[in-house]
């Protein structure tokens, strides 16, 4: 079995424990609590591997019916030397976790019954929120209410329904290995299985990965040369809704699997507990606090502090900028907002829908060097009024590089046909490209969902990065700034990239041939068969 396989094996085997042990709870609120404890599990791994290595011989070797924590007998023997054995721990991997939250003692508690499993859990998650990490990583756990009735009624019911959910889990991983590729991968299947049976509330925490991918690959190709491939380093990675982190580290991902690195992850996200899945999601894929930094927040409101820079020469820059807001969201378009330095150059986006206050948000901090690539809804293309003074200004100023259009229903959460904006501020070609990808044979369909097939999203990646000169008839073509102006910088796509098929040419001579001859043969037959009426004596037709 390939590393990929094991990964969706342990991501499948999750899943179906959440099924078989939800029961009448939430989707959500279920999520959140198998997520947290897969989490706890990574962490306490990935602890005790550092434990180990640092401790050498002197790690307690046990019977293999012996349950008890290893580092928890350590603890009791060496009480003198704790102290400055967790200063060592934190400089090595950051982070320290006593050996009572670690989860082979948490799923020893659960294995046993044992009544005291909430309480040293509620312990567990304060301890790693104040005490295991750097101040950044305050409130992780801050929206997992282990004192909450839909666990059960009272203590002793919730204390039940943990050990439960516990043991089951640690029951269904124990044969898996629990790297950070594995354990990472097997998180993100289930935040995407939980955002399927979501519906409209997945769209706050998910973006499919088929459409993660066209992002990601695009703003990892080199800016002003796509032909020449991945660019070796992002400084800075920015995505201002980053949901459940998945396309962050996405971006991450392509540009490493080509031998390059990325110094810096920024993510900002306004949902409290989706912010703390994206933290989570980071670390569970190996991305250290110090590689790492998610602020929760408004982004419309720019409450960031190291966005709010105001003297130029120290504004914050990103050399890629990703990111799927929320669609068409209502937003306070006020007189003050005029002002805003990000909204200033371009006008305010209407208060009906913050499509391009999003965009010029992400638009402002992307380097000269840098691309951005953004999903929105269709209605940006063409809308009239602020949106379309907005438009015609990033057109003329030669920022808008490439509009490429997806089918419908390839979200959970809408099923809405939606566009990807690619912008850049030091654009080398003086043309847009339109890729039109709604049409048939670009997509395929399942019965609740579209989705992008490899070969779809490769032929998409593939013709950004190509560019080609030569239209290709019912997908692509560079469109110049002239023929967008004569229509009034409206960006429909179906305007430069129809995806309809012809109708066939009807040649009305070969028509007329063919009906002539038809005529003939008829005639013929007919004469033929009113030979035979009158021999047999019957009056012909």
């Amino acid at each position: 079995m390939t590393a990929k396989q094991k990964q969706e094996e342990l991501g499948k085997t999750l899943w179906k424990i959440a099924n078989d042990l939800r029961g009448a709870m939430n989707a959500d609120d279920f999520r959140d609590y198998m997520l947290s404890f897969l989490f706890l599990r990574y962490l306490s791994d990935n602890y005790e591997t550092s434990v180990k290595k640092e401790l050498g011989s002197d790690y307690p070797k046990l019977e293999e019916n012996d349950k008890r924590t290893p580092l928890l007998i350590w603890y009791k023997e060496n009480p003198e030397f704790t102290t400055e054995f967790e200063k060592q721990m934190r400089r090595k991997v950051h982070y320290v976790i006593e050996p009572a939250y670690l989860w082979s003692s948490i799923s020893e508690l659960a294995r046993t019954q044992n009544n005291d499993l909430l309480l040293t859990l509620q312990k567990g998650f304060k301890y790693i929120e104040n005490e295991s990490f750097e101040s950044a990583f305050k409130g992780l756990f801050s929206e997992i209410n282990l004192d909450s009735e839909k666990l059960g009624k009272n203590y002793e019911a919730r204390n039940k329904k943990l050990c439960t959910i516990i043991q089951n889990i640690a029951d269904g991983i124990k044969e898996f290995d629990t790297d950070s590729d594995t354990l990472g991968d097997a998180y993100e299947y289930l935040i995407g299985q939980f955002a399927a049976g979501s519906g409209k509330k997945a769209g706050e925490f998910y973006t499919p990965q088929q459409l993660s991918t066209i992002l990601s690959e695009i703003v990892t190709l080199d800016s002003q040369n796509p032909k020449s491939g991945k660019k070796k380093k992002l400084n800075k990675v920015l995505d201002f809704a980053c949901g459940s982190g998945s396309l962050l580290l996405n971006v991450k991902n392509k540009i490493e699997k080509n031998g390059g690195t990325i110094s810096r992850i920024y993510g900002q996200e306004k949902n409290i507990t989706t912010y703390n899945l994206a933290r989570m999601n980071m670390l569970l894929h190996g991305v250290k606090d110090s590689e790492f930094e998610i602020f929760h927040g408004d982004t419309l409101k720019n409450d960031w502090n190291i966005l709010n820079e105001m003297n130029p020469a120290k504004k914050v820059e990103f050399d890629a900028v990703v990111a799927n807001p929320p669609f068409s969201l209502r937003w306070d378009a006020s007189e003050v907002m005029s002002e805003d330095f990000r909204f200033k150059n371009y006008g305010l986006a209407p208060k009906s829908a913050a499509d391009f206050a999003f965009l010029l948000h992400g638009f402002h901090f992307l380097s000269d060097e840098g691309t951005m690539a953004i999903i929105l809804p269709h209605g940006v293309l063409f809308r009239s009024g602020a949106e379309q003074r907005i438009r015609t200004k990033l057109l003329k100023d030669g920022h808008i590089d490439t509009v490429i259009g997806l089918p419908s229903n390839l979200f959970f959460s809408t099923g809405i046909p939606v566009c990807i904006l690619v912008l850049k501020k030091c654009k080398k070609e003086d043309d847009v490209l339109f890729i039109n990808a709604s049409g048939e044979g670009n997509f395929a369909k399942e019965k609740r969902q579209n989705y992008l097939r490899p070969e779809d999203i490769k032929r998409i990646v593939d013709t950004y990065q190509n560019r080609p000169e030569e239209k290709v008839e019912r997908y692509s073509r560079r469109v110049s700034l002239k023929e967008i102006e004569k229509n009034d910088y409206n960006l429909n796509i179906s305007r430069y990239v129809s995806t309809a098929k012809p109708e066939p040419k009807i040649d009305l001579k070969e028509v007329n041939e063919k009906l002539v001859d038809i005529e003939k043969k008829a005639t013929k037959s007919l004469n033929e068969h009113n030979q035979y009426l009158k021999e047999l004596g019957l009056d012909t037709i």
